[in-house]
């Protein structure tokens, strides 16, 4: 994310997407009832192509529209803002739609920028810093290549060895299996770092190809776990090894903190959950840190106790809702704590 102008007399900033992860970033940031300018198209404003409307041409222009509803679509590396034309060349009061992607800049007024804000366009614009992660979870029979990103972990491809049905040939070797692997590998790894992870001992015959096959892969980790896929993957976050790269991803961090969360709550130590407990928590000054689902944090309550929290030197963690991490809170609620001291 690149921040391209920023006004406070005005509550306006100018912000430029560079990738699907400052998308996520974008849905987040934006609120409903926020003033959004983008450049966009829309037909040509014609007395005449209302007679004639399979003539209307779009034309190009920026708007300024009042948001009523966000959307993020992972699949089409595409943000989606609804709302009502409020500044503009034509159509004022009427319908539109921003399509947003990588490389459109966007200017945001809100009526007011709240510390969550200011924290989300931080962690985006530091996260453009940091290389991409990829994994490969392999084992006999079995791959599976994904990534980490800012809003969760993106699986790639799954490939398998053996096939079953008789629609399918069997691959005759490990030879094959692995080189269909790095083949798969080659189209999405561009010289960001690899773990490779998993049973048994193929992950060291797929470190060997890699380095053979891929020069521009200068970062290969190996790493034992026991399991494959996406599951040995979400095993090896968990236990928070994997080298300095995997621990300063977003995803880690969020899956560390609520592993820490877990921990707390197993052994009857210092935690609150639920709305009700979290806000006692932070009345009480008693939380250390603060963990909100990213779907929960635009209501009143949350931005009170995110307020409280800070003003009392305490951390605020907004946990994405798409992946793991994120699912583990929102069976407690969307909203929990890790205490300073324990309260009734």
């Amino acid at each position: 994310m690149k921040l391209l102008h920023q006004d406070s007399r005005n509550n306006e900033i100018k912000l430029m997407p560079e990738t699907i992860d400052d998308l996520w970033h974008l849905s987040n940031l934006i609120d409903e009832r926020d003033l959004i300018f983008a450049t966009t198209y829309r037909r040509k404003e014609d007395k005449a192509d209302k007679l004639r409307p399979e003539r209307v041409e779009k034309v190009r222009m920026r708007l300024g529209i009042r948001v009523q509803k966000v959307e993020f679509h992972e699949s089409e590396d595409l943000l989606r803002i609804l709302g009502v034309i409020e500044s503009g060349a034509q159509d004022i009061g009427e319908h539109h739609t921003l399509m947003v992607s990588p490389g459109d800049d966007i200017t945001i007024i809100k009526p007011e920028w709240k510390a969550q804000h200011f924290d989300r366009i931080k962690r985006a614009i530091a996260s453009s810093e940091r290389p991409n992660l990829f994994f490969v979870a392999i084992e006999d029979t079995d791959a599976v290549i994904a990534a980490v990103r800012e809003y969760g972990l993106k699986e790639y491809a799954t490939i398998t060895r053996n096939p079953q049905g008789k629609m399918y040939d069997a691959k005759p070797n490990e030879a094959e299996f692995i080189d269909e692997v790095v083949g798969k590998l080659a189209l999405v790894l561009h010289g960001e770092p690899l773990i490779i992870l998993g049973p048994g001992f193929t992950k060291e015959a797929l470190m060997k190809r890699v380095k053979e096959k891929l020069p521009d892969a200068k970062t290969v980790t190996v790493i034992s776990t026991g399991q494959a896929g996406m599951v040995g993957i979400h095993e090896l976050m968990k236990k928070g090894v994997g080298g300095k790269v995997l621990e300063d991803t977003r995803v880690a961090q969020e899956t560390r903190l609520m592993e820490q969360l877990f921990s707390e709550i197993g052994k009857d130590g210092l935690f609150a959950y639920g709305e009700q407990q979290v806000m006692t928590a932070v009345e009480a000054g008693a939380v250390k840190v603060l963990l909100v689902l990213d779907t929960h944090v635009r209501s009143k309550s949350v931005d009170q106790m995110l307020r409280a929290v800070e003003a009392a030197q305490g951390e605020f963690h907004i946990i994405s809702s798409m992946h793991e991490a994120g699912r583990r809170l929102e069976s407690l609620g969307g909203i929990a704590a890790i205490l300073r001291y324990k309260i009734q």
